[in-house]
This record gives C-alpha cells, sequence and structure tokens, in this order.
C-alpha cells in the first residue's frame, strides 16, 4: 500500500513536470461569490466551490506560465495555487474585473530583471496605457515593468516540447469586443461573451473543453445566460462544457445537479490537462 502510495504521488509529480495545463484561477462575475458586502444570493456558504473569485486563468507549462487577465483578485489567485512567476499575459478585455490587478505583476518584473510581456486589443492597450501609464512608461519614480505587444491571430510560445499555440478571435461583450483564446486546439477559453460571430463557430466545434461565460439564469445584454451557453454547447460538441463568470445566483450543487452529463460549472482552482 505504502509503494502504491509513493507510484501514485511520482506518477503525479511527473504529469505536474511534463504536460501543459489550463487552470482556472476565478470563475466569478465581476462581483464575485461572496459579493463584498457579504451576500452570497442563492449559493449556499457551506459549499467551498461556491466562492468564487473574478475571472483568470493560467496556462502552466514546463517553461513558463501564461495568465489571462489580471483581475482585481490576482494576488489572492496567485498565492492561493502557488504561483511563483509570470512569463506573459493575454488580456480579453479591459474592464475592471479583467485588468485592476495589473500592478502586482511588478513582483515578477523584479524576480526575472526584464519587462513582462502583455497581449492586448487595440481597445484594451488604450485603456491600460491610460490608467496605468506608470506600468508601461519610465516615470521619476519608477521603471516600466511591462511591454505591450498586439494581439495577433495566432500566437506561439515555448518550446517544441511544451508549444503553446494559442489562436485569438473576437467575440461581442455587449456593447464591446473581447477575445476568446483557443489553446493548441483543444481548449477554449471565453469569459465574457454576449455572441460569437457566426463566421467564427467553426473554430469552436468539438473541442476538448469549452469555457464558456454563463452569468445567470435570465437573459443579459452583455453576457450568456444559462439557457444560451447551453444550447450552444449542444450546437459545438464539445467533449466538456465548463461554465464560467458566475454570479450569485447560481449556487454550484443546484447547477451541477441540473446540467447534462457533458457540462459542468467551474469552480476556483480547476485544473484541466491539455
Amino acid at each position: 500500500m505504502i509503494l502504491n502510495k509513493l507510484l501514485t504521488r511520482i506518477l503525479i509529480i511527473c504529469f505536474l513536470k511534463m504536460s501543459i495545463r489550463f487552470k482556472i484561477l476565478g470563475c466569478g462575475s465581476s462581483m464575485g461569490v461572496p459579493r463584498i458586502d457579504g451576500n452570497f444570493g442563492n449559493c449556499d456558504p457551506s459549499e467551498k466551490k461556491n466562492y468564487r473569485t473574478r475571472c483568470s486563468a493560467i496556462i502552466i507549462s514546463k517553461k513558463g506560465n501564461t495568465l489571462i487577465d489580471t483581475s482585481p483578485d490576482m494576488r489572492n489567485q496567485l498565492l492561493k495555487n502557488k504561483i511563483k512567476n509570470i512569463n506573459r499575459v493575454l488580456y480579453t478585455h479591459s474592464h475592471a474585473d479583467q485588468t485592476h490587478g495589473i500592478n502586482d505583476l511588478r513582483i515578477f518584473y523584479l524576480k526575472n530583471k526584464k519587462k513582462i510581456q502583455v497581449y492586448a486589443d487595440l481597445d484594451t492597450k488604450k485603456y491600460l496605457l491610460g490608467n496605468f501609464k506608470y506600468c508601461f512608461k519610465k516615470t521619476i519614480s519608477y521603471p516600466p515593468i511591462l511591454k505591450i505587444n498586439p494581439i495577433k491571430k495566432s500566437h506561439s510560445f515555448d518550446d517544441k516540447e511544451n508549444r503553446i499555440n494559442i489562436k485569438s478571435i473576437k467575440v461581442k461583450h455587449g456593447e464591446i469586443q473581447s477575445m476568446a483564446y483557443i489553446i493548441n486546439n483543444k481548449c477554449a477559453y471565453i469569459s465574457d461573451v454576449s455572441k460569437i460571430y457566426k463566421k467564427d463557430l467553426k473554430f469552436f466545434k468539438n473541442l476538448n473543453y469549452f469555457i464558456i461565460d454563463c452569468l445567470r439564469y435570465l437573459k443579459h445584454p452583455s453576457h450568456y445566460n444559462l439557457e444560451e451557453a447551453i444550447n450552444l454547447s449542444k450546437f459545438l460538441k464539445p467533449k466538456k462544457t465548463i461554465l464560467t463568470n458566475l454570479n450569485a445566483e447560481l449556487d454550484y450543487q443546484t447547477l451541477k445537479k441540473s446540467l447534462p452529463k457533458n457540462i459542468v460549472p467551474a469552480y476556483d482552482g480547476m485544473t484541466l490537462k491539455l
């Protein structure tokens, strides 16, 4: 029995070192769960998976970590998940719940002794430079810690053994655009979306994982609701659909029991092997 436990630990360590992993750092809506006033809404406080920080995710590989969005909860997210380094950041859009943790990237600049590479579309770039100029431009007190780069249709990072290929696709998010990311043609991450354009639907079909915005039960002008997310999953036919950006209306266990077998609610810390 002791030998079996030892072998299991060795296998887990090997898996962590060799594979590329996708980790959901936060799966909550812009106010999180509980909200700042302690309100859990319909969520049961005794269920740990109902504690949701603001949306963010990370791609972990042997050669480096690619963060998606710098949420206001980023500091606690990285500490909780023992993330020791960030090599680059991809932004989905400019809203505060995706950007306002940006200052905490400073430690990784100091640790690596070089600027962190940041990737953003034009609107998000303007927002970041307008509100966090000191992170990008030299000031009297501080050196710049970040270098901003345009989002391309595709990006490749790391070496041949741990290649991360990321396809970038614009989606509608209410009155603005947001970025959807497809990693290694296996996993789509779309945290904030009200519409995927018809011409792009083909890119999201038959994936291993489809991580999709699902704010609440009722319709919303900037987000998919539960019915829309389920219908989209049925059309795209991924192996597994994971619902994220969940607000306080959506209790984890209640939601889980109501879903088709291949659809599950996200929870903070959920990890997928790519």
